[in-house]
């Protein structure tokens, strides 16, 4: 879903900056650029990033920039209209193994948090139908809220460790970004899970998992 959104956010913007520059137009790769530069990351990071890879280089703009200003944040609220749309219209499935992993860890008594760099997690947690198999939540909103560096900084699964009154040696971080593994590696964390979606799993490695699996099923 938010691959998508991104798509097209970035199609928009790169065929518009192309025709302004005169230049060649090359789409965004959903399969390259969302993974190596968006996945994971907070949402002007995401939009920096990639920006960046392009030679681009946009004013940053304010946090309430409306969609149309042509500017990191601006860009950022225009992909985050696409996702909440997105949302409303049942896009958000959920991974059934997934689910089942994280109910058993609920059975076990085993603490959980989920820490997202979405602002709207907490909606797509809802729609998910997940949202009572989580004690705490540390998302795009409470980030920008604490002043939290987004991953691959290890600064929002360290406040999700503190939260749940645990040190980072004793928990395990489930991630199925580069940036997210990075993250995780970053924080000294007692083991990074890699869940390796789209075929990335030497890529998920080299950021810092220790283990890759396509599901989190397969721990069970």
């Amino acid at each position: 879903m938010h691959n998508a959104a991104w798509k097209q956010t970035f199609d928009t913007f790169l065929k518009s900056w192309a025709e302004q520059h005169e230049l060649p137009f090359v789409p965004f790769d959903s399969a390259v650029d969302y993974h190596r530069y968006v996945d994971g990351r907070q949402r002007a990071d995401g939009v920096r990033t990639f920006l960046a890879s392009r030679g681009i280089t946009l004013p940053e703009g304010d946090p309430d920039d409306t969609p149309d200003r042509e500017t990191v944040n601006g860009i950022g609220n225009r992909k985050n209209l696409l996702v909440l749309q997105k949302i409303k219209e049942g896009a958000v499935q959920v991974y059934p193994g997934s689910v089942e992993y994280l109910r058993a860890a609920k059975a076990a008594g085993l603490r959980r948090a989920v820490v997202s760099a979405s602002a709207n997690c907490k909606d797509v947690l809802e729609a998910a139908g997940i949202a009572d198999l989580l004690e705490a939540r540390v998302d795009g909103v409470v980030a920008r809220e604490r002043g939290l560096p987004g991953k691959p900084a290890p600064d929002t699964f360290l406040y999700g460790a503190e939260l749940l009154g645990l040190d980072p040696a004793q928990c395990a971080v489930f991630e199925d970004a580069q940036a997210g593994v990075a993250a995780g590696r970053a924080g000294a964390f007692g083991i990074v899970i890699g869940v390796d979606r789209v075929d990335q799993a030497d890529a998920l490695r080299e950021h810092g998992a220790d283990i890759v699996v396509k599901d989190l099923k397969d721990l069970l």
